[in-house]
């Protein structure tokens, strides 16, 4: 399941990602360009813009109807029936949406604080941006919403 979410999304877009989907999204992008993306990706469009789906297929597209990113996370995952057999936290760039690499501890060294690099264990970094990512005390946080939002369709046993 791949997703192409128009601008006003961006935090849908950016909890998509931190689930493991394959979302394509820009702060700005022209209606026809993120249209003619999204066909020839094969991506499902997520918008709250009405005129927009009016252009888009309907079978690859839903209107988002919440305001919230927690709800809208929620329909979407709801409507595609997304459960943690299609869940991989933490696999994807949060920037540039490439799946995520993991890396040797001793090959990061010169990329993070020595703070960081003592605390954390398993780093993992992005082939496309070069960011680099970790298990740090936000992750606890991040963890505790995904199970509060996505309920019963993700078990604590099901944490990285």
């Amino acid at each position: 399941m791949i997703f192409a979410v128009d601008c006003m999304l961006g935090k849908l877009a950016k909890w998509l990602r931190i689930l493991g989907f394959d979302t394509l999204y820009f702060q700005a992008i022209q209606d026809q360009e993120l249209l003619d993306l999204a066909r020839e990706q094969g991506r499902i469009l997520l918008s709250r813009d009405t005129a927009l789906l009016e252009q888009a297929d309907p079978d690859r597209s839903l209107l988002i109807q919440s305001g919230d990113w927690r709800d809208q996370l929620r329909q979407v995952l709801d409507h595609f029936d997304l459960d943690s057999r299609h869940i991989a936290p933490y696999s994807r760039c949060l920037e540039c949406n490439l799946p995520l690499r993991a890396v040797p501890k001793d090959r990061i060294k010169n990329l993070v604080t020595p703070f960081v690099f003592e605390m954390a264990r398993d780093f993992s970094l992005c082939p496309g941006c070069g960011r680099v990512f970790w298990k740090g005390s936000h992750q606890t946080d991040m963890q505790d919403k995904i199970e509060d939002i996505l309920g019963n369709r993700y078990n604590k046993s099901d944490r990285q």
